[in-house]
């Protein structure tokens, strides 16, 4: 297939190198000249079979392609979809942005408006983050066993553009995960979105002290390692999903608060232990573990309810009729 992906930080740059060293014709373009020239570089000394080429523009990028991937922050999503627009692509388009709402609406204010649909859309989302960022930290197995979301949106997601997609993105051996946006916008904000505000703060608050940073090793190593993403890149996450994230995050407030009350009474030792059960309980029933294989017909329905249901599908039949689907496997607690 011949790609365009716009937008070469981590996850953009590793969709192009994974989809390069796929064997697919794969184009790149970063409004930063700095990260153009690295992405150009690379590709002078990536193996003759996995390499890209890198456009000037956006029209250059796009004028011969059949897949556009939008890999660009929140804010700066409109302008690609206008030079989308401009250029009268009218191909598959698809993101990788860590929230489906906002950028739906986008496209169908920018893409849609007019009577004439210029381009075919699904939101994706693949759950493949690091706190490191920019083209020199993109990694062509990053999505390796990931969970990749893409969105069906009953009565405008066209199943065949849906169907198309996950072909290629199972063929880079992630899962696929079919939802739709307003939902995986909640589930989002609850285990990805929250956690970096909670990182951020814990390590804003151990800041102050001197000792406990000479003290921190393993809790505070993984509970604050994402705070070390761009700030930038945060806030436009959660901000931009900010009715999801609020009530997620006034749950673990309000959670909090009951762990700070237990440390109030008689017994606090016996008041956390209560708390904290149903966590641990969580926590080592994570992540699921997958059940049978099994098919499933490639209906909008039926693959919506396997997302719902925590699972996902791992291949799709030649003749589009039927995927193969895992749901995860009944935990049986110790």
């Amino acid at each position: 297939m011949d790609v365009a992906v716009i937008g070469l930080g981590l996850i953009g740059g590793s969709v192009l190198r994974a989809l390069a060293s796929a064997g697919h014709r794969v184009l790149g373009y970063d409004a930063d000249p700095a990260t153009r020239a690295t992405a150009r570089t690379a590709a002078a000394q990536a193996p003759a079979n996995g390499r890209w080429q890198v456009a000037r523009t956006v029209r250059d990028a796009v004028a011969r392609v059949e897949l556009v991937v939008i890999a660009v922050p929140l804010p700066a999503v409109s302008g690609v979809l206008d030079d989308l627009a401009s250029a009268g692509y009218t191909g598959l388009v698809t993101d990788v942005t860590s929230i489906k709402g906002p950028v739906q609406a986008l496209v169908d204010r920018h893409l849609r408006a007019g009577p004439d649909r210029l381009a075919g859309f699904v939101g994706g989302h693949p759950m493949a983050g690091r706190e490191t960022s920019g083209f020199g930290a993109a990694d062509p197995s990053l999505f390796t066993g990931c969970a990749w979301v893409l969105c069906l949106e009953p009565g405008s997601t066209s199943l065949a553009d849906w169907l198309e997609l996950a072909v290629l993105i199972t063929g880079l051996n992630a899962r696929v995960v079919p939802a739709v946006a307003d939902e995986h916008d909640r589930a989002v904000a609850a285990v990805s979105h929250v956690p970096h505000l909670l990182a951020s703060a814990l390590a804003a608050v151990a800041a102050d002290d001197p000792l406990a940073g000479t003290l921190g090793a393993g809790s505070f190593r993984d509970g604050t390692r994402v705070a070390a993403t761009r700030p930038d890149l945060v806030a436009a996450m959660c901000g931009g999903n900010a009715a999801a994230v609020g009530p997620a995050l006034d749950a673990v407030l309000d959670a909090l608060a009951r762990a700070r009350a237990a440390l109030d009474t008689a017994d606090p030792i016996d008041a956390l232990r209560s708390w904290l059960r149903p966590g641990s309980a969580a926590r080592l029933a994570w992540p699921p573990r997958g059940g049978t294989p099994v098919e499933l017909p490639a209906e909008p329905d039926a693959l919506l309810r396997l997302g719902r249901a925590g699972g996902w599908l791992t291949r799709v039949a030649d003749d589009r009729r039927t995927v193969t689907a895992v749901r995860p496997a009944r935990h049986d607690p110790a």
